[in-house]
């Protein structure tokens, strides 16, 4: 695995700016840390935006210390900002990309390129959210804004985002609810915003809200996910545009799309990465993202000629066949790339089902009628949706998950097969209910038996002909359904078989049904889809990543050390199962504003036998900063549960002050269930 390189000299000397104040159009103001290279006073600089709502000053401070000054150092000035009501920037932030955050960002933009120290020129990046906000406010077309690069994120909040997959609720939506829940607890700092660090915290605390009961207030596509979305109008998006995710990221998907759709300059950038960026991310390999940051900048905010319109638009990292595990620190593989995308060097090999098996492209296919209820807790071992590197977060042996699903599979491959793109699946299926859900695995299996998870997908069969007005499925009636897989790129090994896993659950990962359901799937239409890329002799020849770098991150001393970890906890005789996941960061001190940093989270997710009903979810997040007499605390808890009918959401906020609690609040709401 190759280290990140700590680079302390640059071409410019750096300036760093712990605070300054950027006024908004209505009198607000917005915290933002700037660095400067020295003598972009007599000679201005193009400018680099970062935009998100997760504390500059002390969350994300080791971070951003290996970035921004990294990127100033080589001609940039570069803007880490608070978003309002987040970090020490005024206001109360109640929900992800309102249009007053777009309208904010599109103002800091304006700020930045009427300073005497800029060309007069802005770039954004981010990662997830502020990849998220990079398109979305690029596509209001600020007139300084001349590049973005948007790291794991979408271009549809409802199809592709941590809140639903195929219309199915995701468990990530209740998991970071609560992230935010616990991030949007926490005071500004009073070094930065004086005296009134307590009023602030106050409105915060009073004014934020749970974010949870607003999403689950929207459970199909409507007006509420098409804002922000630029799948309602690419062409809106007209400076260039760079997109970048990993294979253990669950926003790959977008990188294809937004290739395929914008029809401004764009290039597109998947390795094997969670939800990091590249240069500190795992799984390996890690390369030079700073460097090609660098790349990407100079071309469309210097006018330099950095070779980009000599490289293929996609680069991907084409995976090897690996063992199943739940952590790797290197996957390993190759990078190929394809000139555009779609490409037409990927194909499609279709592959008919038949009882339990994958048949060749052209078989015969016989007619037979298969059905399966699968077992509440199939998908214990699913890992997360979003996977952070932080723990054992990936899908373990899908051996464990197949003995309750319908299993078809390949005979032992005689040649080696790469895919890229995204395998699709069509059924042709009945089910017993109306209201249900069809999950489905894609494995590598190999020669020992062992199964990797390639990629999955999964469909709300109330969506399968809109997600925006979804309809009961007629019972026990035929229907037909395409379900699309997520995006990968893989390699199967010659005497490795295929294998594909139909389930009617996919818990905790997918919120289920509201009551067991058996499907029935017919084989004599239903087939498996393959992208089939043929070798590109360009591949071998394709330029080198350099090494990653970075800059000199801000000191800091772990005062304890942190844990995390995965746990499946099954009570045989009360058959009761329950997922903990343990996310304990321990206690950090940042030396150089003397705070001391305290977050830990554990999450649980619970069910009884296969009683839809007893299916739970629960969070407890603790934050704590502390700083000589300055003492601040906050624990929230939040709860979710269904019925047949409704779900169910019980939470609450404490804030302490000097260990005395200064405010408590409860929440306990039913929202009906909308076809989900």
């Amino acid at each position: 695995m190759t280290e990140l390189k700590i680079r302390s000299e640059f071409p410019h000397e750096v300036r760093a700016i712990e605070n300054v104040w950027i006024p908004m159009r209505d009198g607000a103001r917005l915290a933002g840390r700037l660095w400067l290279p020295e003598d972009a006073k007599t000679e201005p600089v193009p400018a680099i935006l970062e935009y998100i709502p997760y504390r500059k000053r002390d969350f994300t401070r080791h971070r951003d210390s290996m970035m921004h000054p990294y990127v100033a150092g080589h001609g940039y000035a570069c803007l880490r900002v608070d978003l309002r009501g987040s970090g020490d920037s005024d206001g109360v932030l109640t929900d992800e990309y309102l249009q007053q955050e777009l309208d904010d960002g599109y103002d800091v933009i304006a700020w930045l390129a009427q300073q005497p120290w800029c060309t007069g020129k802005v770039g954004m990046i981010g990662i997830s959210w502020g990849g998220f906000n990079g398109l979305q406010i690029a596509a209001m077309r600020p007139p300084a804004l001349a590049g973005v690069i948007s790291l794991c994120s979408t271009d549809d909040r409802y199809a592709d985002d941590i809140h639903h997959m195929g219309g199915c609720l995701l468990g990530d939506n209740l998991s970071w609810a609560s992230v935010m829940f616990a991030y949007n607890s926490l005071p500004p700092d009073p070094e930065i915003v004086g005296d009134r660090w307590r009023e602030m915290w106050h409105e915060r605390l009073d004014g934020s809200g749970l974010w949870l009961e607003t999403w689950l207030r929207h459970q199909r596509r409507d007006e509420y996910w098409r804002h922000g979305s630029i799948a309602e109008d690419y062409a809106a998006v007209q400076c260039p545009v760079m997109a970048v995710s990993g294979w253990a990221d669950g926003y790959s998907n977008a990188v294809f799309r937004l290739l395929a759709n914008l029809s401004c300059p764009r290039k597109g950038l998947v390795g094997p990465w969670s939800h990091k960026y590249p240069h500190i991310a795992t799984p390996g390999p890690a390369i030079g993202f700073l460097q090609e940051c660098l790349r990407w900048w100079d071309c469309w905010l210097k006018g330099q000629d950095t070779g980009l319109d000599d490289e293929p638009m996609l680069r991907v990292w084409m995976q090897d066949s690996v063992p199943p595990t739940t952590h790797y620190s290197h996957r390993p593989g190759r990078w190929v790339a394809e000139p555009t995308w779609p490409s037409p060097n990927v194909g499609v090999r279709r592959l008919p089902l038949a009882p339990r098996r994958l048949l060749a492209e052209g078989s015969t296919v016989p007619e037979a009628t298969l059905s399966i209820q699968s077992p509440l807790t199939l998908g214990l071992f699913a890992g997360k949706w979003c996977s952070y590197g932080a723990g054992a977060d990936l899908a373990h042996d899908q051996r464990q998950e197949d003995g309750g699903a319908l299993v078809f599979e390949s005979d032992p491959l005689t040649e080696t097969f790469e895919i890229l793109g995204a395998p699709v699946v069509e059924l042709e299926l009945s089910s017993d209910r109306p209201v249900a859900m069809v999950a489905l695995r894609l494995s590598d299996v190999a020669p020992d038996d062992k199964a990797t998870r390639i990629t999955y997908g999964m469909l709300n069969l109330t969506h399968r002909d809109s997600r925006q007005h979804p309809t009961p499925v007629p019972v026990d009636t035929h229907q037909t359904v395409r379900v699309q897989l997520n995006d990968v790129a893989q390699c199967f090994p010659i005497g490795h078989r295929i294998r594909l896993a139909i389930s009617t659950s996919y818990w905790p990962l997918v919120w289920p049904s509201p009551e067991p359901v058996r499907l029935t799937v017919y084989t004599g239409k239903s087939a498996l889809f393959l992208p089939d890329r043929s070798p590109r002799s360009g591949d071998a020849s394709l330029r080198t990543f350099p090494d990653p770098e970075g800059s000199t991150p801000a000191p800091q001393e772990l005062i304890a050390s942190g844990h995390h970890n995965w746990l499946v906890h099954r009570d045989l005789a009360a058959d009761a199962s329950m997922l903990e996941v343990i996310n304990d960061h321990g206690i950090v001190h940042l030396e150089d504003i003397d705070l001391r940093v305290e977050r830990r989270a554990i999450e649980r997710y619970r069910s009884a036998g296969d009683d839809f009903t007893s299916v739970r979810g629960e969070t407890h997040h603790s934050r704590r900063l502390t700083r000589g007499s300055w003492d601040v605390r906050t624990e929230t808890r939040t709860v979710l549960r269904s019925n047949l009918a409704e779900f169910h959401i019980t939470a609450e906020l404490d804030a302490f002050e000097n260990d005395v609690r200064v405010r408590s609040r409860n929440w306990n709401v039913r929202i009906p269930r909308d076809l989900i």
